[in-house]
């Protein structure tokens, strides 16, 4: 079991060092916002799930491994609407995705409504 708990954080580590890498390769910061929720979501969910599995199977710990499922239940809910909604506040603020965007439907969806 404990192999299945070390494959996952090591699949955590490597979502995470992909965003990273992300991050500092992205051209503008509405790329950048998508690899920091990458590293949110599927980086920690596989340190989540590593926990379920640690406390379930190795402490017996039925408890702990309840409030590990339901945080990872509410990061996987909220994790990426954030991330949605600090885009849409940057965009409202003025911050422009970088020239070689090739859609920008917000700016569309905005026009529409005007």
């Amino acid at each position: 079991m404990m192999i299945a708990i070390y494959i996952l954080i090591g699949i955590s580590l490597l979502f995470a060092f992909a965003g990273v890498v992300g991050m500092l390769r992205m051209p503008d910061s509405y790329s950048r916002m998508q690899s920091s929720t990458n590293i949110a979501t599927l980086g920690v969910l596989g340190v989540i799930i590593g926990g379920i599995l640690y406390s379930a199977c190795i402490l017996k710990d039925a408890n702990m491994a309840i409030k590990l499922g339901v945080m990872g239940v509410f990061y996987i809910v909220t994790a990426p609407i954030s991330g949605h909604a600090i885009a849409k506040a940057a965009y409202a603020h003025g911050i422009k995705p970088c020239e070689n965007t090739v859609c920008d439907q917000l700016k569309e969806d905005l026009e529409d409504e005007a």
